[in-house]
Order: structure tokens, then sequence, then C-alpha cells
């Protein structure tokens, strides 16, 4: 029973044993599983930490490093906007303005709210709420790109933007955009959300050539942004994507879609009712043309050129007071426009310029083409062509400084000189005539012989002593203007044929003071000397005044105003001028094509004359007729060198000679007149002409 016994207890200790032994190797080897899973997550969460705390370290290096860089560059600051210049008319209206003559051009806080509203809404919707850097726009823009394939979302902020902006150039490295995060940082701990939407606003480029929301409104619909409607927020928030291809004028089509992209995220943000989108998005904008800049710019160009010579730097915004009469400078803009569109199409002229100075040479309006914004080229100042016979004043000046008269008389028939046969317009000739007809009807056969008689040199001194500063050429062809000049030479050469005599230096500004009131410049001097007789200018003007009353310019004439001038057309009707004068203001036209073609026949007394007039008579409103300038003596004096070179003499000649003397000048053959011309023939400007240099103070 023991045996029996004994193996039973054997048996029930196995039994016992072998489930405690199968239990404890299950339970070993899960927890030997637990614990290698504790040890490998240990691990992971050390080395996780490990490289979050390098990367911390990493980061934090790198930020200071980009910091100290950017401090030592001195980029830690706003730069100041590039001083403005505000140009001002003779009466101190605002002509135009260059750059930010007062800083940033608007004030968020002047601005219809939707305006920041829509730039927010389609390029940073978060801005009010990031730290200048948005992490979630980061992985948003990043998700979006990796479904795309391609890059169609950036994840720069508002704030990143005006970082780079303001202090960085357009390169597309990491290095860039590490200092682009550390300054947007740098932007947000030292202005408000409000001053960075404003430099924002004021520093971001539109396209069309306008940086600021200002310039991009002026531009784009003919307003201030401060007058902008919603729909017109959302085109200039839809152009910053991409200002060429959004550019309303150029690509309408474009930007509306993308301004209904605009207005539909403004919906979604809060900004803006789904009614107020669906309101803005059925409302057209009237988008102003692309060709319409006023012509006041070719001003600011001609006075950007010439600034430094008066002013080299200037720290702080400046005020320029230029000589410019705005209505004129209105009227002018207007008459050359409408004449083009009028008549020089259909006549083949294309282009056209016009400058008015007053008796000083002071500038009173410039127009140096039909459309700046289709050619910034300035004709008044740059354009050199031929004169045509708005160059005969100058030979007929020398030949009144040689002792010819208005009623001398000259053969108008065909002529050759050398290999040259001017011809008369329409090659019809009047036989012998005097200088004032041959003048009035700009007969090219009597100019030609004059110039051959006084020498192409005597007319070139002329010219030069009067204002002209191209080179002319030394030959006989000088007498029908083959020689190049500009518009604004040529006209302030004929100056002193309105003012007395005295050659002016063109000018456009008379003084110059900074912003604050301190003057740089001021315009003071006597100007030049005398540089024609009164006899001879009397007779000058009697002659060009026959243009006007019964020669080529009849067209001109207005009112009782005393009008004088030239007209003039070059070889194949390429160049129409007419350069018109009274005692008050001279006025030079010119019309033509840029490429030298020629035109259908137009001649100076035809567009240029006309245009001439639609300045000039409004220019003249309320103001009392005056007389030229000059002797008037000259009438009756019938000395022609003709008469003595010839063996001829000519009717008004004869019938003084027949006039009753008194007894002693009958006997010794002298009058007060020949006196008098003698007196006039003994001074002669030609050879003793001294310019007297403007004295300008500069301060």
């Amino acid at each position: 029973m023991g045996f029996f016994g004994s193996s039973g207890r054997k048996k029930r200790q196995r039994e016992r044993v072998e489930p405690s032994l199968f239990g404890s190797n299950r339970e070993v080897r899960g927890a030997g599983r637990r614990r290698r899973r504790r040890s490998l997550f240990r691990g992971l969460a050390s080395l996780m930490f490990t490289f979050a705390l390098w990367a911390v370290i990493l980061a934090g290096a790198g930020f200071g490093y980009v910091w100290y860089t950017l401090d030592q560059k001195g980029l830690f600051q706003v730069p100041a906007r590039e001083p403005g210049i505000m140009l001002l008319t003779s009466n101190g209206d605002v002509l135009a303005e260059r750059g930010a003559f007062f800083g940033d051009e608007v004030r968020v806080d002047e601005l219809p709210a939707y305006v920041s509203q829509a730039v927010i809404a389609i390029e940073d919707r978060r801005f009010r709420s990031h730290f200048g850097v948005d992490p979630m726009g980061l992985v948003r823009a990043a998700i979006e790109n990796a479904k795309a394939g391609r890059v169609v979302q950036g994840g720069s902020t508002l704030t990143q933007q005006l970082a780079k902006n303001l202090f960085l150039k357009p390169e597309r490295t990491m290095s860039r955009k590490a200092q682009e995060a550390v300054l947007a940082l740098w932007l947000e701990q030292n202005f408000s959300k409000d001053e960075i939407i404003q430099l924002y606003l004021n520093r971001v480029y539109f396209g069309a050539g306008a940086t600021g929301i200002e310039k991009a409104a002026q531009k784009f619909f003919g307003k201030s942004a401060r007058d902008v409607t919603l729909t017109e927020a959302a085109i200039l928030a839809a152009v910053l994507k991409a200002p060429s291809d959004y550019n309303p004028v150029n690509h309408p089509d474009a930007a509306s879609a993308r301004a209904a992209v605009v207005l539909q995220e403004m919906v979604e943000a809060g900004f803006i009712t789904s009614e107020e989108a669906m309101s803005a998005i059925s409302n057209p904008v009237d988008i102003k043309p692309s060709d319409y800049v006023p012509a006041t710019q070719y001003i600011v160009d001609y006075a950007g050129e010439i600034l430094p010579q008066f002013v080299a730097k200037y720290d702080e915004s400046i005020v320029v007071w230029t000589t410019i009469d705005g209505e004129s400078q209105a009227h002018a803009e207007r008459a050359l426009r409408d004449r083009l569109n009028e008549e020089g199409t259909k006549l083949g002229a294309s282009q056209g310029s016009l400058v008015m100075l007053d008796t000083s040479g002071a500038i009173k309006a410039m127009v140096g083409g039909k459309s700046y914004a289709k050619s910034q080229f300035n004709r008044v100042t740059k354009a050199k062509r031929q004169p045509g016979s708005a160059f005969k004043p100058f030979v007929y000046l020398a030949a009144l400084e040689q002792g010819y008269s208005p009623t001398s008389t000259e053969i108008d028939g065909p002529i050759r000189i050398g290999d040259w046969e001017p011809e008369n317009y329409r090659q019809q000739y009047m036989g012998p005539v005097t200088l004032t007809k041959a003048l009035a009807l700009s007969l090219n056969t009597v100019a030609a012989r004059l110039v051959m008689k006084v020498t192409p040199e005597a007319v070139i001194s002329v010219a030069h002593r009067l204002g002209i500063r191209s080179e002319l050429v030394n030959n006989a062809s000088i007498s029908l203007g083959t020689s190049e000049v500009t518009l604004l030479e040529l006209t302030s050469s004929f100056v002193p044929f309105a003012n007395g005599g005295t050659p002016v230096e063109p000018y456009l500004i008379s003084r110059i003071t900074t912003r604050s009131g301190q003057t740089l410049y001021e315009r003071n001097g006597s100007g030049l000397g005398q540089a024609i007789t009164s006899f001879d200018l009397g007779a000058l003007n009697h002659m060009m005044r026959a243009v006007v009353t019964e020669g080529t310019a009849r067209r001109a004439q207005f009112g009782e105003f005393e009008i004088a001038g030239k007209t003039g057309t070059s070889q194949d009707y390429r160049d129409a001028w007419f350069i018109g004068y009274t005692s008050y203001l001279v006025t030079g036209v010119w019309v033509g094509n840029d490429d030298n073609s020629p035109t259908k026949k137009i001649t100076g007394g035809s567009i240029p004359t006309a245009i001439w007039k639609d300045v000039m008579e409004p220019a003249h409103s309320g103001l009392m007729a005056m007389p030229l300038p000059g002797d008037r003596d000259y009438q009756d004096d019938g000395y022609d060198p003709m008469a003595e070179n010839y063996g001829y003499e000519t009717q008004e000649t004869a019938q003084r000679d027949e006039e009753p003397r008194g007894f002693f000048e009958s006997l010794f053959g002298s009058s007060k007149k020949k006196e008098r011309r003698q007196e006039k023939k003994s001074t002669n400007f030609g050879s003793n002409y001294n310019s007297v240099k403007d004295r300008s103070t500069n301060r």
C-alpha cells in the first residue's frame, strides 16, 4: 500500500509540478518580450530626445549666427524710403511727385478695411495670429505641394514677404530663407500688425512700374487707394501673386478671375458676406487705358536730368519750384493730342512736341510727345530734326545787320549754287520781291541768294549768338535749315525777337528747398546781354509779323495781339514746324514721325500752327495787346544794297529820291534816316557781342 501510496504521491507531485513548470516558461518569455520592448522604446525616446536636443542647440546656434550676421550688416532697422521730390508749378500747385515725399504714401487707417483684408485673405489668412513665421502654414503648404506634385502654395507669411522686400535680395537659397525668418521675427517684435501691413502695402510691387498700393491704384483705376471699391481692392490683392500675369490693364480676364478667388477667400475668412462678394463680382471695374500718362511726366524726367546741376545730394525730401504754368501745360497736352488724333492720322503724322517759354526763358509748358506711356523720349529736348524754313530768320537778320532792309528787293527765280538747285514750294517763282514778302511767303531761292551774299559764316554767327547750340554746316544749304536742331534750342533762339533782343538760357527750375524749408538753390542772375539792335529788331519783327498777317502762318492770328513767327517744312515733308511769339510768350511746335518718314504734305502752316493757336490764345486771356519790340522807323528807309550792287533801284527807292528835301539835305545829300542807318550799321553785334553767363546761386 505504501508502494502504491508512494507512487501516488509522486504522481501528484509530477502533476503539480508539470503545470507549474509549463506556466513559468510562458510568463518568462512574455516578460522578456516586454522588457525588450520597453528597452527599445526607451532607446528610441532617448535617441529622439538627443536628436531634438541637438536640433534645438543647432537651431539656436544657427539662429544666433544669422542674427549676429544680420546685426553686423546693420539690417535690424527698416530702411528709410528714398527721399522724395515734389514738383510745383509756378503758382505753387503740385505738378508731380516722385518717390515718397511724406514717407509711406498711405496709412492703413486711411484705407477702407477691405483693402488690407483682401491682401490678408489671399496671402496670409493667419496674419493676425502668428508670430512672423507660421508653422501651420508651412505644413499646409507642404501637403498641398505634395498633392499637386509641384509648388502650388507658398508658406511665407506677409511678414516674411515684407522682410524679403525690405532687406534681402531675391535669391532662392536656404540661407536667405533663414535670414527671412529671423528678420520676420524681428519685425513682429518691433512693430504692430497694423504697422507691418502698412509697410507691406506701401513697399510691395504691383507691376506696371507701380510700387506701393497708392501708385497701383492710380495706375490701374485713376484714383487714390483711399477711394477704391471692394472689387478694385480684390483686383489689387489679386495682382500680387504674379504682377505681369494678372495686370488688369493687359490681362483683364485673368485679373477678374483671380479677384473672384480673393473675394471667396474673404468670405471664408469672415471679412465679407457672400452677398457682398457676389455684388462685387457682378460690378465690372473701369480700368483706365494703359497709354494714358500725363505729359507732365516729360517735365518730371527733364527735371530729374538737370537736378544734379543744382543739388548733387540730398538726404531728405525736396521741393522743386518749376516755371510751369499749370493751365498752359494742360492746354498744350490736350491740343497736341487732339490735333494729332483728328488731323495727324489722316495726314501721316504720328508724333509731335511743344514747348512754351516766356520772354525770360522760363519754360511755361512742355509736351515731349503724343503719349508718354508709349514713348518716354522727349522730343523737345532730345530730338534733333531739320528746321527747314523756320531757320530763315537768322538768314534775314544777318542780312539786316549788313545793311538790308525789309523793303530791299531780291530776285525770286531759279538758282544753282554748285550742284545744289534750291526750289520753291510748288516750283513757282515771283521775280523781284521785297525781303518782307520773301520771308512771309518763305521763298527758298531768295534765302539761298541772301546767304551767299551775307556768307554762311555770318548766318551761323547770328544763330549761335541767339541761342542755337548745335553744330551748323557751313554751306549755302543752311539757308533752308538743313542742320539739325532741337525744338527747345530753336524756340529759345526766337525769344530775343520777343524780349527786345536779349538771348536767354531756357530754364525749368527757379527754386529748390528741403521739405523743412531750407533753400538749396534759387535762380538769381542778370541773364545774357543785348544781341540785336533796336533798329534791326524792329525791321525783323516787321517782316516776321507779315508771315502771320499775309504769309504762311495766317492761321495763327487771334485777337488784337501782334503775332510774329516762322513756319518750316523740311525736305519731303518729313518735319513741320511753327515757332511763333507775342511780346509775352514764345511757343514752338513740331509735327512729324519718329522714323523720319514723310508725312502727307503737312506744312508748318497747317497742324503745327493750329496747335500753336490752341495753346497761345487761352494763355493770353486777360492780357493787354502789346506791340512787338524794336524801332519802328525802318519802314520808310529805302536803302537797298541790291540797287547799289546790281544797278537797279526799287520803286520805294525811286519814290524816296523824288521827294523834296531841305536846303542842307539837297546840298550835302544827307538825311536823318541815312544817318540813323549808318549809326545802326556801325554797331556790329556779330563781332563785339559778349555773353554774360547766367549767375545762379547754390546755397
